[in-house]
């Protein structure tokens, strides 16, 4: 059992059985006489997903920028008078699930930095970069700090954009700086008055613009733009740096764009209310659903998806198939993150505090069950057991998605190949590990043809170990470089001034109290 102890006292526990995990959601608006501060809250909750550690926002108005943020949830991240205090036209917002760095309040973003005129800097990133060895480096020579607690490769992306900054100013400190960056990343920030928003030459996770009445949107997801009222645009493009000021919008390129956009995004990351490429995710996973049902028909009575990610695959299975859709499964729709570590007793219970089966529609019923992968086999394990033990007859597991048997090193917290249950069974030995009846997953083929994008155009690497973007030799070694630095705690600001926030701390005071 390993744990980390956060600023605030809250200890997180590991979970062996967790799901895939996307790093993080990223969110800007510029939008002068907005309340950005709270477009930029309901924002942040629409990409709850795609973290749950810890969430933050960075405000400027114009002379300073102010930083909240913690760990936990946006809900309990935020509240009316925090967000009543964050005033100005420009903000930058983060929720954050850990790959690289650890789960401590330093490492919550945005993530901050003054240059060298003392002007401040905001960032908030998605995705993972594989150089951290190579930027490391190069802040220490260019004079920037990295021992100030944070550990992740998003605070040396700041650190190196503010030490060029003073010079270059942030836009050319930017065309300067990301060429250089590898890996993926969406990158959103701001100084006082500017939003950027920059996104990897491979484009491997989602970003996208969007057009208020009185300003821009940038966020990861559509449903981030749905949810705030502002109108889609288009995409960030892979290789584009993005700049929103009071003399409208511009657009610099940085790379030239070789599209390797992730099909996991389609499979369970992303909403199904978002659309990527210009597919609905929703439609996809319907899509993906009938195909597999093509590929691994069975005789069955009911059809019934592991809620809420196999819902729209199983829909599609049951169209296809013509077996009944049911719900034979109750999800726990306050189960969410946890900073309470269980007691034995209540582990062992697993998956049943989450899911739990409906009996009347389950006994003497012949089930198809849908979900959306297999990591390491854990959950669908506990989930046939429970399902035979409520009375079904037989129980036939289809997954909408081909084994995953490669890590990834793009910003999905997969578990590490040795863990993952594909890597070491074949088709057989994962269903009798899962005691299942029979087990079919939707071929890769399949799969990127319901996406209706080429092949050439998607990184499908944990499905069939093509890394798009070249791995050093010391790869997984890189991706965790930055662990283990301890930092205090607090909430802090950074800024031209010094200001305070609601709960009386200045900057100085905010970053040093224990």
């Amino acid at each position: 059992m390993v744990t980390d102890q956060s600023a605030t006292g809250r200890t997180e526990p590991e979970n062996p059985d967790r799901e895939p995990r996307e790093e993080c959601g990223v969110f800007g608006v510029w939008a002068p006489g907005e309340e950005v501060s709270k477009l930029t809250y309901y924002g942040l909750y629409a990409l709850q997903h795609r973290g749950q550690e810890a969430a933050g926002i960075s405000v400027g108005d114009g002379s300073q920028v102010v930083v909240f943020k913690d760990l936990g949830l946006v809900s309990q991240v935020f509240d009316e008078q925090v967000l009543s205090s964050l005033r100005g036209h420009v903000a930058v917002g983060h929720c954050r699930y850990s790959t690289t760095g650890s789960t401590t309040w330093e490492n919550a973003q945005p993530t901050f930095r003054h240059t060298a005129t003392g002007s401040a800097l905001s960032l908030g990133h998605n995705g993972n970069l594989v150089n951290t060895a190579e930027l490391r480096e190069r802040a220490r020579a260019a004079g920037v700090d990295t021992g100030h607690g944070a550990t992740t490769d998003s605070d040396l992306v700041c650190g190196l954009l503010a030490a060029d900054a003073a010079d270059l100013g942030i836009e050319q400190s930017a065309m300067k700086l990301l060429p250089t960056l590898r890996g993926a990343f969406c990158l959103v920030f701001s100084d006082e008055s500017t939003l950027y928003a920059a996104r990897d030459s491979h484009g491997v996770h989602p970003l996208v613009l969007g057009r208020l009445e009185r300003g821009w949107v940038v966020a990861s997801e559509t449903a981030a733009l749905d949810i705030v009222g502002a109108s889609y645009v288009r995409e960030v493009e892979p290789g584009e740096l993005i700049a929103i000021d009071e003399n409208g919008l511009r657009s610099s390129r940085f790379a030239n764009p070789e599209p390797k956009g992730c099909i996991f995004e389609y499979v369970y990351l992303a909403r199904p209310d978002t659309s990527i490429a210009g597919r609905g995710v929703h439609a996809t996973r319907v899509e993906i659903g009938r195909r597999l049902a093509k590929e691994h028909p069975v005789e069955a009575d009911l059809v019934i998806p592991v809620p809420e990610s196999g819902t729209p695959a199983a829909i599609g299975y049951a169209q296809a198939s013509g077996i009944p859709y049911g719900s034979g499964l109750v999800k726990n729709a306050y189960v969410g993150r946890t900073f309470i570590q269980p007691s034995q007793t209540i582990r062992q219970l697993g998956i049943r505090l989450k899911l739990n089966p409906l009996r009347d529609v389950i006994r003497g019923k012949r089930l198809v069950v849908v979900d959306d992968s297999i990591v390491r086999g854990n959950t669908q394990r506990a989930l046939v057991r429970m399902l035979r033990e409520a009375g079904a007859l037989e129980v036939h597991v289809r997954i909408a998605s081909p084994p995953v048997k490669w890590p990834c090193f793009y910003g999905i917290d997969f578990a590490s190949r040795a863990e993952l249950i594909a890597n070491g069974l074949d088709d057989d030995g994962i269903r009798r590990s899962i005691g299942a009846d029979s087990l079919g997953y939707v071929s890769l083929e399949e799969l990127v043809s319901a996406t209706e994008q080429p092949k050439s155009r998607l990184c499908a690497a944990c499905f069939d170990g093509e890394y798009p973007i070249p791995l050093p030799e010391d790869a997984l070694i890189g991706k965790h470089l930055l662990e283990g630095a301890r930092g205090d705690g607090g909430r802090g600001v950074a800024g031209s001034a010094t200001p305070v926030l609601p709960n009386g701390y200045g900057a100085e005071d905010a970053l040093q109290r224990p």
